[in-house]
């Protein structure tokens, strides 16, 4: 236990840098109600201002994690800890470990792209680039979080933005939707609060640090209650099935730069949380418990994929498919192995690229044809070669396709369940098994779904759009560069995590 603690003497922050990654976007949010312009005759002052916010933001979170975070160190490092509100024991916490860095950074990237990918966005641009920022500090946070009520607090402002992003800016049924994910969510958050403050209560002293958290290890009845508040808790973000019927109605009604949030950010919040809550905090209770995770990932990955095909639009089909693609990260932390953690580590940032390029490439295409109807398209291929070529290679990306990120995140998934001798033989046979038709299914979805929108015969009411721009073109690569580069050379990732995800790896195996 003691190998995954932090030092906090030796990694106390000289500077505040997390302090100062989480609330620079909040700053910007504040500067926005005080541009000039009004809803009739909005400017892109808001646009430029948010995109500059958070491309500095972007470019400190790569500064520090490039060449003041150590990789190499196991605990909690740049430690800032000031005490804000004691009387109810609420400190000012944050650090940051393998288990956060590469989230952070993909949060970073993604964000600001998705601030990019909004040009398009004419109405009330001042509270929707105040609402990008908001939610870029408050999932900075949440990653970033050493306090208990501080983590849930974050948690629960990014609500808030994402809820508005979708009922304001969002198609017909965006209420619906808003209103669906906000009742899941915010259900699935008391839940959270309740095992939180029941864990923060379970020792002699009262504490909501969550390095202090992790030595008290409950077991039994205690220990199952807190780790099943958390597990539905962070289920229905990550999402887990049955808790997932929220995501398709909010892909399917939230705007492209909202759904690349969505897919990119929010969905790696619940992976994130059941690392660090479920699984260092409850690591007895998760080693009993593991089999029941790769048997609810398996069931993600055959339900997304089966649930994929009877889908008739694009957005809804590619939501689907992120509720089979995160299924390999449940089994991955079910592994409770090094490779099975490492795999599902990597399959949340190599999914966050994936789904967040074809979510804004699909956004690309809908602006030109205003539909997002499988039946009503075809043949854009002839008329939009380039978004064809950049569809056509985020869904490789997402089947899986060797070379490519996701090829080795499941792979190492897959290695994770068949080393880990703690499972019987038949179990992990069955596993690979049923996981594998998941990927069998994956192809067909994905192809299918380019082989009807982008051929066969062409419809004359989307005939002439214009092809990707320039600047559609660049945000199309930042997200498919790294997918590749990360599948040609994975170090890349694995380094910011390998260490952290391996010491939990021993914590547990020690266990068994």
């Amino acid at each position: 236990m003691d190998a995954i603690l932090p030092s906090l003497a030796a990694s106390q922050a000289s500077f505040p840098w997390l302090s100062l990654i989480v609330l620079l976007p909040a700053a910007g949010a504040l500067l926005m109600p005080l541009l000039p312009g009004n809803e009739n005759n909005q400017s892109n002052l808001p646009r430029n201002l948010a995109i500059g916010f958070l491309a500095i933001d972007f470019l400190l979170i790569v500064n520090v994690f490039a060449r003041i975070y150590n990789h190499n160190l196991e605990g909690i490092q740049l430690v800032e800890r000031i005490s804000w509100l004691p009387f109810i024991g609420l400190e000012w916490s944050l650090g940051v470990d393998g288990l956060s860095a590469p989230l952070i950074v993909l949060s970073g990237l993604i964000t600001l792209l998705s601030a990019a990918a909004s040009w398009n966005v004419k109405s009330k641009t001042r509270l929707y680039f105040a609402l990008l920022l908001l939610q870029a500090s408050a999932q900075g946070l949440v990653f970033l979080s050493q306090d208990f009520l501080l983590f849930f607090l974050a948690w629960e402002l990014e609500l808030v933005p994402v809820y508005l992003l979708i009922a304001i800016w969002g198609g017909n049924r965006r209420l619906y939707a808003a209103t669906k994910f906000i009742l899941y969510t915010a259900l699935a958050s008391l839940l959270i609060l309740i095992s939180g403050l029941a864990l923060a209560l379970s020792g002699n002293d009262f504490t909501l640090n969550l390095s202090e958290l992790t030595t008290r290890t409950p077991t039994g009845s205690f220990g199952l209650f807190c780790y099943l508040g958390f597990l539905i808790g962070f289920g229905v973000k990550l999402p887990i099935f049955p808790l997932h019927t929220w995501l398709p109605d909010a892909h399917g009604e939230a705007n492209a730069p909202v759904s690349m949030l969505l897919a990119g950010v929010l969905l790696k919040m619940g992976g994130y949380a059941l690392l660090r809550f479920n699984v260092q905090m409850l690591p007895q209770v998760h080693v009993q418990l593991a089999p029941v995770l790769i048997v609810l990932g398996i069931v993600n990955i055959v339900y997304g994929a089966l649930n994929a095909f009877a889908q008739d639009n694009v957005k809804r089909r590619i939501a689907c498919s992120s509720v089979s693609h995160m299924g390999f990260v449940l089994v991955g932390i079910g592994a409770i192995n090094s490779l099975g953690i490492s795999g599902a580590m990597l399959q949340m940032i190599s999914h966050g690229l994936i789904a967040a390029a074809m979510f804004f490439i699909t956004g690309s295409f809908y602006e030109r044809t205003n539909t997002l109807s499988i039946p009503n398209m075809g043949g854009l291929a002839k008329i939009l070669p380039i978004t064809f070529a950049f569809f056509l290679t985020s869904s490789l990306a997402s089947l899986a396709l060797p070379g490519m990120s996701g090829f080795v995140s499941e792979v190492t998934v897959f290695l994770g369940i068949t080393s880990q001798e703690q499972f019987t033989s038949l179990f992990r046979v069955i596993t690979i098994v049923i996981a594998a038709i998941g990927l069998v299914l994956t192809p067909i979805y994905l192809l299918s779904m380019c082989r009807r929108v982008f051929f066969g015969p062409r419809i004359p009411a989307v005939s002439m759009p214009k092809e990707m721009n320039p600047r559609e073109l660049s945000i199309g690569l930042s997200l498919l560069v790294p997918t590749l580069v990360i599948g040609l050379w994975p170090r890349i990732a694995i380094d910011l995590y390998e260490t952290s995800t391996n010491a939990l790896a021993e914590n547990l195996l020690k266990l068994i």
